[in-house]
């Protein structure tokens, strides 16, 4: 998450499924969503940073949010310009694996996570919380089931589409269980609306449209650090956080593993981690050796973090999904 500036024409479209461009130089496609290719998200500084050691082009390619990005690989298969998909997380990690479409990275990885991972096939690259984004001067519910009993109006994502979304459920579902579709029930006269992807549903909070929206507990960093902006935080819930872990994975149909088994090393250097912080507005997935930006010392730390495995996750996904259509269409 992350990603806070709102532009028109910020995607790059694959044009090609050629691995080398007109010149000859060797062309790395990477898949990700619409927010890591604009102007303002990691995309361009990595291109310049990975262009510079690979003498290759990077062809990024926004494909919306993460659960879209998944949805795009599946439907073009064997034939996907794709080199790498980067951009899901561990709730999709078990639906990607299933595709068959991709290879285990060979990776070697010393991360700095909160939590301990041997994934052959996925490397992270960042990860964070998910949280309600507000006004500080907001008197913010404590949990989801003060959130119900107010009157505190909320945007959300879709969870087929979007990872934030996704991530929503698995996080009601993991805070209460069977209790979970009463708690749907009682959030659905919240909900303002739901959107396609993470960067619709935060623009409409900033415009008034509501109260809070679902986001991260990093995402008051950008208003604090690139606006100077200090009225937004997160609520802290206590009955926890779910965690994301964003993951990048190698298409087992590139025809440039060489160059891909280069950027998977390279998305766990310092000079792809150190752009994380204050581009995707994510916790970097190695320690930086300056330490993160001025500002993310203000920020909220849930007293509690959750997440389920990738294969808990694939599990619970579609009675969540179930619980949570049924509450929004009553």
């Amino acid at each position: 998450m992350k990603r806070l500036v709102f532009t028109a024409g910020c995607l790059l479209t694959a044009t090609s499924a050629m691995a080398q461009d007109s010149s000859g130089t060797p062309e790395l496609t990477v898949y990700t969503y619409d927010s890591f290719v604009a102007d303002w998200g990691p995309g361009p500084q990595i291109e310049e940073a990975f262009e510079a050691t690979c003498n290759c082009d990077l062809n990024l390619v926004g494909v919306e949010d993460g659960a879209a990005l998944l949805a795009r690989v599946r439907l073009e298969g064997q034939n996907t310009d794709a080199d790498i998909v980067l951009g899901l997380d561990t709730n999709l990690m078990a639906a990607a694996k299933d595709t068959g479409l991709f290879a285990e990275h060979g990776q070697s990885p010393d991360l700095d996570l909160p939590i301990s991972w041997d994934d052959p096939v996925f490397l992270p690259y960042d990860w964070g919380y998910f949280a309600f984004v507000h006004d500080k001067d907001m008197d913010a519910p404590k949990n989801f089931k003060a959130l119900a009993d107010s009157d505190t109006s909320i945007v959300i994502q879709d969870p087929r589409s979007s990872t934030p979304g996704l991530g929503l459920l698995m996080w009601v579902k993991t805070a209460y269980g069977d209790e979970a579709p009463a708690i749907w029930e009682g959030l659905s006269d919240n909900i303002v609306t739901v959107t396609k992807g993470w960067t619709e549903a935060y623009g409409l909070f900033l415009e008034g449209e509501a109260d809070m929206v679902l986001s991260y507990t990093t995402s008051p960093a950008y208003h604090l650090i690139a606006e100077e902006d200090a009225s937004k935080t997160a609520a802290a819930f206590d009955e926890g956080h779910y965690m994301q872990v964003e993951v990048a994975g190698k298409l087992a149909s590139t025809d440039q593993p060489e160059l891909v088994d280069r950027f998977l090393a390279f998305m766990l250097t310092q000079d792809f981690q150190s752009v994380i912080p204050t581009t995707n507005w994510m916790y970097p997935a190695k320690e930086l050796e300056g330490g993160l930006p001025d500002g993310f010392d203000t920020l909220i730390q849930p007293e509690k973090s959750l997440l389920l495995s990738a294969e808990e996750a694939a599990a619970a996904r579609d009675a969540a999904l179930d619980e949570w259509l049924n509450a929004l269409s009553r």
